[in-house]
């Protein structure tokens, strides 16, 4: 080791944040385990000098009356050679540097410097993207395996697994994609980046990503239901009167919203107006479905809600999506009748009572 090698340790330091102590104490340890196991010695310690880089290994034995293994023991009468005020119990220190160490002394110190070195880089990685969890990011679609889609995101690859992957959705080797951050894991062999094309929060994301009253903080997203490459619906509200909600999110001449529909390949979106009024937000969830009059239990969290008989498979949607994600949306269970059938309920009603 020479002053060149120390110089090294201290740019790694600067470049990578590895603390060259750190280094250097690990660098130390790993050569005791070298010694060792190239020269048999049960117990040494190995000093690297900050200065000058010169190593030297000291076996250490303990001071005994009775010397029975001489690799780990050292009697008082040779202690006492080396330092008269050695007494039973203590540990001697005997330099025992090889000629012939320096290059295993190299090797090794090489080895875990690379070692260290990746070891930083990955926790580098791993606590900028797990800061990123629950956020979208841009990545490049490198190659599908087992079903399963590798996203380039630069500096580390990332897994889409197939329960996350839209349904039908083509993925190109070369295609830029956005997708939703759920989960950083670490590994042996680095961060493990979760992806997700599903998740509502990807929805939420790229509205915030679009809409810059949604980023200021003017307009709050309230929630998300979302079919994944089907349907989605997504509730916003504006505590600035002067400011509509549903038509930021939409943009001019629906630009943003196309944006992000345009992204996830199709999927339908509708932006409805959040109510605290629990009446009225079943309305709007039922949306584009228009709706005459809602009544809510609140203690049950039902909205009864009627709608004009032409309307009403338009409110149920195809195979009940429509509705489905409106109770999503809203927390409640929402009962959908056609008018003619709510007559229909009033007039059993009033029989009854006759």
């Amino acid at each position: 080791m020479n002053m060149d090698f120390l110089q090294a340790i201290k740019d790694i330091e600067q470049e990578k944040g590895i603390d060259a102590d750190v280094l250097l104490e690990a660098i130390e340890a790993a050569l005791i385990s070298a010694y060792k196991k190239n020269f048999g010695a049960p117990n040494v310690r190995v000093h690297m000098d900050r200065v000058t880089g010169e190593i030297k290994v000291y076996a250490r034995k303990e001071v005994v009356e009775k010397v029975e293994d001489e690799a780990a023991t050292i009697s008082l009468d040779e202690a006492r050679k080396i330092d008269p005020n050695y007494e039973i119990g203590d540990v001697v220190e005997i330099e025992v540097t090889t000629k012939n160490f320096g290059r295993i002394a190299a090797q090794t110190a090489k080895q875990v410097v690379v070692q260290r070195i990746r070891e930083a880089e990955r926790n580098i990685i791993y606590d900028e993207f797990v800061s990123k969890e629950d956020d979208v990011v841009t990545g490049i679609i490198q190659r599908q395996e087992v079903g399963n889609i590798y996203v380039d995101l630069g500096k580390v690859e990332a897994i889409l697994l197939p329960t996350e992957q839209i349904a039908g959705e083509q993925y190109i080797q070369g295609e830029r994609i956005k997708a939703y951050i759920v989960e950083v894991k670490k590994t042996t062999k680095g961060p493990q980046i979760l992806l997700s094309r599903t998740h509502p929060g990807l929805l939420k994301r790229l509205f915030e990503l679009e809409v810059p009253e949604i980023f200021d903080g003017v307009v709050e997203i309230k929630s998300v239901a979302r079919e994944a490459g089907s349907r989605s619906k997504i509730a916003v509200y504006s505590k600035d009167e002067n400011v509509d909600p549903v038509g930021a999110c939409v943009g001019p001449k629906g630009m943003r919203v196309q944006a992000i529909v345009n992204e996830l390949k199709g999927e339908k979106i509708d932006i409805v107006k959040f109510s605290k009024d629990p009446a009225i937000y079943a309305a709007n969830a039922l949306s584009p479905a228009k709706v005459v009059k809602v009544k809510v239990d609140e203690e049950q969290k039902i909205a009864q809600v009627v709608v004009p008989d032409y309307q009403l498979s338009l409110a149920i949607g195809k195979e009940g999506q429509n509705a489905r994600l409106a109770a999503k949306l809203t927390g409640w269970k929402i009962d959908i009748k056609s008018e003619s059938q709510a007559e229909g309920r009033e007039e059993d009603n009033v029989a009854e009572e006759e």
